[in-house]
């Protein structure tokens, strides 16, 4: 242990600006008879300059005690990772978290720990997954423990294990996909050993639950830079473990059948959809998407006779893949169907031309677009990836066109609303028919025909409506 020098005291402020808080809490645990240390990801966020309202800390102090310390002073207690000895606690609108010291052991087939509760610092900070999140600082002392030289990898950007990292990714296997994810967030270079390891055991990560993978693959699309730990998932051959459909973006590039590299446009469009964002954050579902969004074209590859290279109905192809991939990692419903959706539709621009869509055709791609026409926008803006700058300001004045053209009509209609000119209940009036399939049928008859000539008056909607019903014997 040393006190902080100069430098590390400066960085360290902002961790203590919530110092009157934890040097509280500290002398709680001092008085009980405990150590009480600030850990892991909070001493390496204050240290960058970005630490937020969740605290990490560890103690000596088993869970039982921890819970004597703290009650009568949190705002709130909550004991959900008590069997891992982690007690919350909650304190004028800070969480904290405190873990007894741990000396974990792991059961060699999923990454879920056998918990054995430790008494030392050191061996508690030698079980973490990297030396940047292996930083203590006491309280209420304020004394620093980096016994893995985590400041100076910080100081180098610099992504490594505290002891060997086929040992640490042994134990626990998530933390290969967590040294990606950390590449992405902080923009580090994970150090060439641990690469090797991962690429050595990337098969391991077949033993962790499709859940875990899932939030921390979230969290790397959603990172910083998600483009470098999108690249060392692939180069390392994690990401065949769990999305084999971006590894299978590399298309071999044949010669005499030249095309664009899918897996490098790929990454670009991800990146320009990054860009168009705007200040809401990050966009997991845009993100996926534009990940996604050509994972259809390895099963339709095809070179014509004259040597051209096609993906005839990739987005179909693709956006079933995602379905299939993002329910095999488990993904809510509705994060499914918006970037499926999105997948789906990235083509559909294309067929717009130099504006020969009807007004018609302007309906039904909002229509079908829904509430991802925005998110829509910005992935087809961001699939132009040609070198060509003529062809490149083309496609973007068509899609302004388009753009335009959609803000016109849905001035003039109201295309968030598009709706038949008759409800359900005028239809069982004027057909005379009871709530059932005719009346549903009725209503996508007329919603079809909404779309393809616009708004209709009364008159007009009733007699399409009567023309319809006898065509279909549903009427005299």
């Amino acid at each position: 242990m040393s006190v902080l020098n100069s430098a590390q005291q400066k960085a360290v402020a902002e961790l203590l600006r919530v110092s009157p808080l934890a040097d509280e809490l500290g002398r709680r645990f001092t008085a009980a008879g405990h150590e009480l240390h600030l850990v892991g990801g909070s001493v390496r966020d204050a240290l960058l300059g970005s630490l937020n309202d969740d605290l990490d800390f560890c103690t000596d102090a088993r869970p039982e005690q921890t819970l004597d310390v703290v009650k009568g002073w949190a705002d709130a207690i909550w004991e959900t990772g008590r069997e891992f000895g982690t007690i919350g606690i909650q304190k004028d609108g800070v969480r904290i978290e405190i873990t007894t010291f741990r000396a974990e052991a792991y059961d060699g087939v999923t990454r879920n720990p056998v918990v054995s509760y430790g008494d030392s610092l050191l061996a508690d900070l030698s079980r973490r997954d990297f030396t940047i999140n292996a930083m203590a600082v006491s309280l209420p002392g304020h004394e620093f423990t980096d016994p893995f030289g985590g400041l100076q990898d910080l100081a180098r950007k610099l992504i490594r294990t505290p002891g060997a990292p086929e040992s640490s990714f042994g134990d626990d296997p998530l933390r290969m996909l967590r040294a990606a994810r950390f590449a992405a967030k902080l923009r580090f270079t994970v150090d060439e050993p641990v690469v090797a390891a991962m690429r050595d055991m990337a098969a391991d990560l077949d033993r962790i639950t499709a859940e875990r993978v899932r939030d921390e693959f979230t969290k790397l699309m959603t990172a910083a830079d998600p483009i470098a730990g999108l690249r060392l998932l692939v180069d390392t051959g994690l990401a065949d473990r769990f999305i084999p459909e971006v590894s299978g973006l590399k298309l071999e590039i044949d010669e005499h059948a030249q095309h664009k590299d899918v897996y490098e446009h790929t990454l670009i469009v991800v990146m320009n959809a990054m860009r168009l964002e705007g200040d809401g954050g990050p966009d997991f579902v845009l993100r996926m998407a534009s990940l996604m969004h050509d994972v259809g074209k390895p099963a339709t590859k095809a070179v014509g006779r004259d040597g051209r290279v096609s993906f005839h109905h990739h987005e179909v192809v693709g956006a079933r893949l995602t379905k299939q991939r993002m329910k095999a990692m488990k993904y809510p419903k509705d994060t499914i169907s918006d970037v499926v959706g999105l997948v789906g539709l990235h083509l559909r621009f294309y067929g717009y031309g130099r504006g020969e869509w009807t007004d018609s055709a302007v309906r039904r791609y909002v229509t079908d677009a829904g509430p991802l026409l925005s998110r829509l926008h910005k992935l087809t803006r961001s699939d132009v990836t040609t070198r060509n700058r003529r062809k490149a300001a083309q496609l973007a004045a068509d899609y302004d066109a388009l753009e335009e053209r959609i803000a016109r009509i849905a001035a003039e209609e109201d295309l968030a609303k598009v709706r038949p000119d008759l409800d359900g209940n005028a239809i069982m009036e004027l057909l005379g028919v009871p709530p059932g399939p005719v009346v549903g049928q009725a209503w996508r008859f007329l919603k079809e025909l909404r779309l393809d000539r616009g708004p209709l008056d009364r008159d007009e909607a009733e007699a399409e409506l009567f023309k319809w019903a006898r065509e279909q014997g549903h009427i005299s």
